[in-house]
């Protein structure tokens, strides 16, 4: 709504003139009259005076109609990196986002991905509109590549696939399926969990709740009180699971505590979610990272997974994953898919086909799908690496005694350091290194040569930051 701008040349009694008696011209003081006047060819308001006996009136339109919308907070992930790149210190060191740095912190093209873009030159190929579903060899390869070509489940086509924007476009769409086809189920969400999760079933209109996961004591898992969360939810809630490297802690069960979660989950007749954005990238084996999806693909019980190759194929502008669901028959998972469709027509139409085909080609062919894995295996055993330098750092400067072995037990690209928001805080405000605010870093953002310096600035804000 238009606002106005009202000047009195003195004292004299007041009158109250709303906004729009102004803009219509009508508002009285006494027997005067005030008028506002628009620009017609500039389209913009301009003041008019009009003076009655002692009393001057200014009049004035020039508020957006936008002026309800409040700024937005940062995002707390996006947002370190804003701020690091606003830094100009020359040991700045940003372990916020989690993206793939080489040795020299820089970002990292997989040379596969290279070879796989020339194949695409080479064909020629078009940029034509791809189905609503996404790319069919797309769609055939990634679902393989998740459960293992020869799984029942592939083989008796009970699989529905459809190529999302990435794993938050994948979440998205099976969160508006949800909302659609189980109104009133709530997803039970890991505490802590990625920061993306909760906004995107807020978005979506489902109910969460958490379940214990992080232990701060042990700086590990919370296994029975996980357990113990999961058993009194309501039954045929949604459990979101995270299929490997756990974000933000790093902390995964052990196969056994797989087998113990999936047996409650089935009891319960929960429904399980997983959300695999690092299969091969954790472990580097693409067959171990994907475990714990198969282990509850066998035992027959329908389930949704979400994935991503914006990590393990360095595809992370590209916005190319799939929401997988298996279902009991293969009529079910046809008629899912089809309703999958039919949400992410409106939403975004059809996914883009760029990375579709990357990873189509990738996985399609023996010679280039071998020399990714082989890169996927380079890329972990760095981040390895970095690990077990900073545990030796942290071990052998600092003399408290404090054990830091949780560094190593826990995998992936992520290390929850224990360090409180206080503690978070001091890091980057004396130290330059950019961290999450939970205490979360980014090991793929780290270098040998820095381990060190980031041992130095954890020590300093663990023992010194109440």
């Amino acid at each position: 709504m238009a606002s106005t701008m009202l000047s009195l040349a003195s004292t004299t009694p007041s009158a109250s003139l709303s906004t729009q008696e102004i803009l219509k011209g009508k508002a009285r003081l006494g027997s005067g009259r005030v008028g506002t006047l628009l620009n017609k060819e500039k389209g913009n308001p301009f003041i008019k005076a009009k003076s009655f006996g002692r009393i001057s009136m200014t009049a004035a339109v020039n508020v957006s109609r936008f002026e309800g919308v409040a700024m937005a907070p940062p995002d707390p992930i996006l947002g370190v990196s804003e701020a690091f790149r606003a830094d100009t210190d020359v040991k700045k060191l940003n372990l916020g986002v989690g993206a793939y740095r080489t040795e020299e912190l820089q970002p990292y093209v997989l040379d596969v991905v290279k070879k796989a873009e020339n194949l695409m030159l080479e064909r020629g190929e078009n940029k034509e509109y791809l189905a609503i579903e996404g790319l069919a060899a797309f769609n055939k390869a990634t679902a393989e590549l998740l459960f293992g070509a020869d799984n029942p489940v592939i083989k008796q086509q009970r699989v529905a696939t459809v190529q999302g924007l990435s794993g938050t476009g994948s979440l998205r769409l099976a969160a508006a399926f949800i909302e659609r086809y189980f109104p009133g189920a709530q997803v039970l969400i890991s505490s802590p969990t990625w920061g993306n999760h909760k906004n995107i079933f807020n978005d979506a209109r489902v109910p969460w709740s958490e379940y214990r996961y992080y232990d701060p004591k042990t700086v590990g898992l919370d296994f029975e009180g996980m357990i113990s969360d999961i058993k009194a939810a309501p039954d045929g809630s949604f459990v979101l699971l995270h299929g490997c490297a756990h974000n933000p802690t790093g902390i995964d069960p052990t196969p056994e505590q797989w087998e113990k979660i999936c047996d409650v989950i089935q009891e319960k007749n929960h429904i399980p979610f997983f959300d695999v954005a690092y299969q091969g990238f954790a472990s580097g084996s693409l067959d171990a990272d994907a475990s714990s999806v198969r282990l509850f693909a066998a035992r027959g019980m329908e389930l949704f997974i979400a994935q991503s190759y914006s990590k393990n194929l360095g595809l992370y502008a590209e916005r190319i994953g799939a929401i997988n669901v298996v279902c009991s028959s293969a009529d079910a998972a046809a008629r899912v898919k089809s309703q999958l469709k039919r949400i992410a027509r409106p939403m975004y139409s059809n996914p883009p086909v760029h990375g579709a085909r990357i990873v189509a080609n990738v996985v399609g062919d023996p010679a280039l799908f071998n020399e990714w894995k082989a890169e996927m295996e380079m890329m972990a055993g760095r981040i390895k690496n970095v690990r077990q330098k900073l545990f030796d750092s942290l071990s052998a400067k600092d003399k408290s005694g404090k054990d830091w072995s949780f560094i190593l037990k826990q995998i992936g690209m992520f290390s929850f350091t224990g360090l409180n928001k206080t503690q978070s805080e001091n890091m980057t405000n004396k130290w330059h290194v950019y961290l999450t605010k939970d205490g979360r870093i980014s090991l793929a953002g780290l270098s040998l040569a820095k381990c060190e310096y980031l041992a130095d600035a954890i020590i300093d804000s663990y023992h010194n930051v109440s």
